[in-house]
């Protein structure tokens, strides 16, 4: 894996793609449990949210396959 993707020869970090996947993942996941109610079981959502975001952008990291360098 290379740092970077190469989009029409703008090269975009991996990172950034992975951290809006994660975002929308998040932002999903955050709908459901609004929808559903289970926000009033949640001390703090703004900070669930952020919790929430990175555990799927390290999880999403994680599942990236690594190249050895």
């Amino acid at each position: 894996m290379t740092g970077e993707f190469s989009f029409y020869g703008l090269y975009i970090p991996w990172l950034l793609l992975l951290s809006l996947l994660a975002l929308a993942c998040s932002r999903l996941i955050s709908y459901v449990l609004a929808r559903t109610g289970l926000y009033r079981l949640v001390w703090h959502p703004a900070l669930f949210d952020f919790a929430l975001f990175i555990i799927l952008l390290g999880g999403f990291t994680f599942l990236l396959p690594h190249q050895a360098y």
